[in-house]
């Protein structure tokens, strides 16, 4: 099922509306998943099969500008998007929430942990992006080909890499407005020199689970950013790079519904 809802969400310039697309599947606990700079295609397969796994509610929004959809200017920072999503689970009424978030998404669910919801009883942040880690920098995307995009961020890219020149024209131009708005959105470096020490205020439990193979920000740079959140868990996933629901999509599931069930207010059955 997919909805549209309209937030009015309080953004450095005021009060705005904002559109967002979201597609539901599966009931039960629920889960916000939060897509990387890849757009949404990135984790609808896996939120299909957390799914049907799992007694799980699987909400997957588009963030504005990604996939085609519409994004005002005023909405321009992850910071602004974690707002955004904030009001998500407000106007849904949701409760008991575990938020996943991978790449960027997880860099908006690190800046929702920092805002902080009663609604959320969990943060799984996988291969996310957004602090900075002396000696082990984030991959500069943008001066990078997609071939060496593929390099960084499979164990396998030989068998997960995807060649855009031979993908339809309309899915290239979908592939080239999802990169403007996460330029957009986070900036050429990808990061935010004030987000780690900001984690330090975060309350709620949280998980930094990464692909033993990422090159866009290696395993260190996960650790580090588990040891910028109080009481955060680390989890290292083998045969997985930037993308673990692609790569590792069974061994996810269950790292996401152990933390879930480990700390919802109502246990989910498995």
């Amino acid at each position: 099922m997919t909805s549209t809802h309209r937030l009015t969400v309080a953004l450095a310039a005021g009060d705005t509306t904002v559109d967002v697309s979201l597609s539901e599947q599966g009931a039960g606990h629920p889960v916000l998943l939060l897509h990387g700079g890849g757009g949404p295609l990135t984790v609808t397969p896996w939120a299909e099969r957390l799914a049907g796994a799992r007694p799980a509610r699987v909400l997957t929004p588009v963030h504005p500008g990604f996939a085609g959809t519409p994004r005002l200017a005023e909405l321009d920072s992850i910071r602004g998007l974690a707002a955004v999503y904030v009001a998500l689970l407000d106007a849904l009424d949701l409760r008991d929430v575990t938020v996943v978030g991978n790449s960027i998404g997880g860099w908006v669910a690190a800046e929702m942990a920092v805002l902080g919801s009663a609604r959320v009883s969990s943060y799984v942040l996988v291969d996310a992006v957004g602090i900075e880690v002396p000696g082990h920098p984030v991959a500069d995307f943008f001066a990078l080909t997609p071939a060496e995009v593929a390099q960084r961020s499979y164990a396998d890219p030989a068998r997960y890499g995807v060649d855009p020149a031979a993908l339809p024209p309309e899915v290239r131009a979908a592939l080239a407005g999802n990169r403007v708005a996460l330029q957009v959105y986070g900036g050429v470096s990808m990061t935010d020199p004030t987000l780690a020490a900001r984690l330090g205020t975060v309350t709620a439990p949280v998980a930094v689970v990464w692909g033993e193979a990422d090159r866009i920000g290696d395993p260190d740079f996960g650790r580090a950013y588990a040891a910028a959140v109080p009481g955060a868990t680390f989890v290292l996933l083998p045969g997985a790079g930037h993308l673990p629901q692609i790569e590792a999509p069974d061994a996810l599931i269950d790292v996401v519904w152990d933390v879930a069930d480990a700390h919802a207010a109502s246990r989910p059955s498995a």
